[in-house]
């Protein structure tokens, strides 16, 4: 049988169901132009989320209503560790619903007016997860446009807390060597050649330079008090590191910053360039914690969803039913063993996180690695995504609850017989690929123990509690 490849994007879905059938709906957080976002509590794993509602009435043009369902499908495609997390959405006769992961430390924006400026450790850090971001992001042939810091939350109100790049809005799907001519941007963070129309995906490491500028003086490099001076200097490219604040700011960091901030983008660094200049050691690197990573490493090591079907539902209730907390501790052994900050892991990383953890306690490291990568890489992308690793080391007896289970059970089962037929997978799983038709039926196959050419809740269940 013809493999299956399973992505989290298979599952980032619009939800046919009512808003209120899944989630409890808590305290509104705050209004925006076209709608408010609201606290909500997910009713199965009882996670705390955002739903951002968007009322359709607001969405008058045709450019509003694009921007609206670009974002959808640009934040379905990305599965980062700081990208904030679209889990599903929902439309009723009134309004959209996107449900996101709830980032409870506020803007980074809020941040740095509260401090003024950051540590060049703090800035080097905060700049790590951005161009993070952006590597994964342009690699994808992905450009976001808008990067300033009331785009950047902060998952918790920690000193260390994790970023996140929202507001994927005005972000675009590019063609490689493709040049891109519609003008987003704010002004302050704007590259110059966005306002010439005439650019590629290099306008967002403008934009992280002017935000690392602005991470460590506390005010922008193109300053004005009305828009059109602020523009008019972000077009000539000309600025300066003045006394007495920069004076104690390393020679690195202003080195970096006049590499991103090059007013010719053929000569300016790239967002991967950046991620390996020399300043860039500033930032700390996530300490592993021996004992806890052995842990998740066996998990790794003893992961098997020999069926297609389980590798799909693991993949299910990773993307969409496992938790914050429970993903916290993952997710510092994922950024250790992340060196090259890609945002996945490769062989490469993987190897040499098995080296580093055991030396020469295993006799084939190598070995081990391609085994590992043979069943967690679900996508077949050659690479371990954020969600893959997610569902390959989450503690199996807590995440297969019963609850889960049923939900995962009702995700496939779309007209909601009590069964799973061949054509509900090709729907769910079909959309990316084109397969052999008898596939389909040959995973139901795998899985129906009574030969009746479906699958119920039972069979279901125990296939996947067969796993553990």
């Amino acid at each position: 049988m013809e493999e299956l490849k399973v992505s989290q994007s298979d599952f980032v879905v619009e939800n046919q169901g009512k808003l209120r059938d899944t989630y409890r709906i808590g305290s509104k957080l705050g209004d925006g132009a076209f709608g408010s976002v609201r606290k909500i509590t997910h009713r199965v794993t009882g996670e705390i989320r955002a739903v951002k509602t968007i009322h359709k009435k607001t969405l008058r043009t045709e450019e509003e209503r694009q921007t609206f369902f670009n974002e959808v499908s640009v934040l379905r495609a990305l599965d980062h560790p700081n990208i904030l997390k679209l889990y599903e959405f929902f439309q009723d006769e009134k309004n959209y619903y996107l449900i996101t992961e709830l980032c409870s430390g506020g803007e980074l924006f809020d941040r740095i007016i509260n401090n003024g400026s950051f540590s060049e450790a703090t800035a080097a850090e905060y700049l790590r997860q951005i161009l993070s971001v952006l590597a994964y992001c342009h690699e994808r042939n992905v450009v976001h446009r808008d990067l300033k810091p009331e785009n950047f939350l902060l998952d918790t109100t920690d000193p260390d807390a994790n970023l996140k790049v929202i507001d994927f809005g005005t972000a675009q799907f590019f063609r490689p060597g493709e040049i891109l001519t519609q003008k987003f941007g704010t002004p302050y963070y704007i590259a110059p050649e966005v306002l010439r129309k005439h650019y590629d995906e290099k306008c967002d490491v403008w934009s992280a330079g002017v935000n690392l500028y602005i991470f460590l003086a506390g005010y922008p490099p193109f300053g004005g008090n009305t828009d059109e001076q602020i523009l008019r200097k972000v077009s000539t490219g000309r600025f300066s590191f003045p006394s007495p604040e920069w004076d104690s700011i390393s020679f690195e960091a202003k080195d970096l910053i006049s590499k991103m901030l090059t007013i010719e983008p053929g000569r300016r660094v790239s967002a991967r360039d950046a991620l390996r200049h020399p300043w860039m050691s500033n930032a700390p690197r996530v300490p592993i914690n021996p004992a806890l990573a052995r842990t998740i490493f066996s998990n790794l090591q003893n992961f098997r969803a020999g069926r297609s079907l389980q590798k799909a539902t693991f993949s299910f209730i990773a993307s969409q039913l496992s938790t914050k907390e429970e993903k916290e501790e993952m997710l510092s052994l994922f950024k250790s063993l992340d060196t090259d900050n890609s945002g996945t892991l490769s062989r490469a990383e993987l190897i040499e996180g098995y080296t580093m953890l055991y030396g020469n306690q295993i006799d084939d490291i190598q070995g081990e690695v391609e085994r590992i990568m043979s069943q967690v890489d679900t996508d077949k992308s050659g690479e371990i995504d954020y969600t893959e690793f997610i569902a390959a080391t989450l503690n199996k007896n807590r995440l297969l609850s019963r609850e889960r289970l049923e939900a995962a059970f009702r995700a496939f089962d779309l007209d909601n017989s009590g069964t799973i037929t061949a054509e509900e997978l090709k729907v769910i799983l079909g959309k990316h690929n084109t397969y052999d038709e008898d596939m389909w039926q040959e995973i139901v196959n795998e899985v129906d123990l009574n030969g009746d050419g479906v699958i119920d809740l039972r069979e279901f269940t125990e296939m996947m509690l067969k796993h553990t």
